[in-house]
């Protein structure tokens, strides 16, 4: 059984990963109460001397507002720890998982879905620390996986809360009854959780290099929130009262990151549409 470590091991995805994978993994769990990530040196002591065969690095400081108001302490956290991780692998032998984001691309040029290798550009801190630690890992590692997440969705587990997404989102707008306004000038992808929490030792397997794992989504923000609110069964007057179209954010640059899937599908990685993904989701918790 392939040892995996895994940082970051309380959060989202992370904690689905180790529910979904617990018969086929076997998880070493290191959070910041193991590693202080704000010590890059720390943290590559720490990893020359863990054992594991793989090391799946999900731990960063994803909040915008952090990265915005403490860019060198979010840099070391999400930059430097993450380089710091990669060497210590690559001087090892180690395979490393790095997760990347979306945000690498909320302001390329050229048309979306963008693929692996066109020209990453970002607005936000997170995606540009994010994006030297990828370049990084490219230019440097020879066994690597970089995945690239578009924003990830789904419901609360026992023992997994999940981070706030589309469809949390909208459901507390409808359990309230508090009208909310969603961006009209954007365009992502939204990817149910559980297309990698359950695919996960098939991802570990994949040949070394850069993918993008997203369920693909033509619609604005608002449309999906639209769409949502739809499916778990709120009729049109209420949609339209509740799910309020946002038309001033972006209005003057309009965004568009969503990521092309191609490349990890045809390497047997099962990914769909966020309409599927959605009817998938609301399924498996009964919501259908």
């Amino acid at each position: 059984m392939k040892r995996v470590l895994i940082t970051g091991a309380r959060g989202y995805l992370a904690s689905l990963a180790r529910l979904y994978s617990a018969g086929s993994c076997e998880f070493s769990c290191i959070s910041h109460t193991d590693v202080d990530f704000h010590d890059p040196a720390g943290v590559e002591e720490f990893f020359r001397a863990a054992e594991f065969d793989v090391c799946l690095h999900m731990a960063a400081d994803a909040t915008t507002a952090h990265c915005e108001q403490d860019p060198e302490g979010t840099h070391r956290v999400n930059t430097e720890s993450a380089i710091a991780i990669a060497r210590a692998c690559a001087e090892r032998g180690r395979r490393v998982v790095f997760i990347s984001t979306e945000q690498c691309f909320n302001a390329s040029p050229g048309p979306a879905p963008f693929s692996e290798d066109d020209e990453q550009a970002s607005t936000t801190r997170y995606g540009q620390q994010k994006m030297e630690a990828d370049a990084w890992i490219r230019e440097n590692v020879d066994d690597y996986l970089i995945l690239r997440f578009s924003w990830m969705f789904g419901l609360a587990m026992p023992g997994v809360r999940p981070s706030p997404n589309i469809l949390t989102n909208v459901m507390r707008v409808l359990r309230s009854g508090e009208p909310a306004a969603f961006r009209v000038h954007e365009r992502r992808n939204m990817t149910y959780a559980q297309r990698f929490a359950g695919q996960l030792p098939q991802i570990l397997e994949l040949p070394s290099g850069a993918y993008h794992f997203a369920s693909q989504n033509g619609r604005t923000t608002y449309e999906t929130a639209r769409l949502v609110a739809a499916r778990l069964g709120c009729p049109e007057k209420e949609v339209d009262r509740l799910i309020l179209p946002d038309e001033a954010t972006y209005a003057e640059h309009p965004r568009d990151f969503r990521l092309a899937s191609d490349k990890i599908r045809a390497a047997g990685i099962e990914l769909g549409t966020f309409e599927e993904d959605l009817d998938l989701c609301l399924g498996d918790f009964g919501l259908a």
